[in-house]
């Protein structure tokens, strides 16, 4: 009787920790998928301010290219997303085109877009951040900073990307109106930078990749890709940015980041 009590209270202990261990797996792989996202972001803070220019190189499906000259400027924000401003300078067409980025963690970020042609600004709505970025392959959501508190995390792998040992990590967007379900990254082991994303569409669809080659080590601290690849896997579209000059502590300042500061690009 005993014996079979004993028994009878194994095989229940058991069946309720087979029960459980799918629950357990997955908060194990949300914790994971979480430390390794605050290790990416721990790592790349503290730089302040950088100004880089960039080549950008959009290429149709059938491999038609034309090349965008551009500079960027980006602000790091204490407790809140960064600030960016981007300038055209080439071709002609978009010269003098300015775009100004206020990233925020589950707040709305704030975007505008200035076009001289028409001497105006334009404020990019919320909900349309899932459209292209002046017929890039990069959405506007795309040009906003990984701020921890906009995605929920998963670790689903390791793997191998470009030679290095990576852990595979999905973001799954938090933030209203992400035109993403979710993204996979692929997350350098010793370094803690990216070396892949894919994106999957709302309905789940693999969308486009993004590439960061050609890492570069600045401050002997700070890693930056200077070189981004996006391939849409549905248009057979590609958008190449070649990124130089980088600089950081350059004196920028809040003031160099509001909607004057969009007029008086050049």
């Amino acid at each position: 009787m005993v014996l079979a009590l004993k028994k009878l209270i194994n095989t229940a202990a058991v069946s309720f920790c087979c029960l459980l261990s799918p629950f357990a797996l997955a908060d194990a792989a949300k914790n994971e998928g979480f430390r390794i996202a605050k290790e990416v972001q721990d790592r790349d803070s503290g730089w302040g301010n950088s100004h880089a220019t960039m080549e950008m190189i959009l290429t149709n499906k059938h491999g038609v290219s034309s090349k965008r000259e551009m500079e960027q400027k980006t602000l790091e924000v204490q407790n809140d997303g960064d600030k960016s401003l981007t300038i055209f300078h080439e071709p002609r067409d978009v010269k003098g085109t300015a775009f100004l980025s206020f990233s925020h963690a589950l707040k709305p970020d704030q975007q505008w877009l200035f076009l001289p042609a028409l001497k105006r600004t334009k404020r990019i709505s919320s909900a349309n951040k899932s459209g292209p970025f002046l017929g890039s392959e990069f959405a506007f959501e795309d040009l906003s900073s990984f701020e921890i508190e906009k995605y929920d995390y998963e670790y689903l792998r390791d793997d191998v990307v470009a030679k290095a040992p990576v852990y595979i990590v999905k973001y799954l967007p938090q933030y209203k109106h992400s035109g993403y379900q979710y993204l996979e990254i692929a997350i350098d082991k010793k370094e803690y930078i990216m070396h892949k994303i894919d994106f999957y569409d709302r309905k789940g669809s693999h969308l486009k990749t993004l590439r960061f080659n050609k890492y570069q080590h600045f401050n002997d601290r700070y890693w930056r890709a200077m070189e981004f690849i996006v391939n849409n896997h549905q248009t057979g579209k590609k958008t190449v940015l070649n990124w130089k000059n980088y600089q950081f502590d350059t004196g920028l300042k809040e003031a160099d980041f509001n909607q004057a500061a969009l007029k008086r690009a050049r």
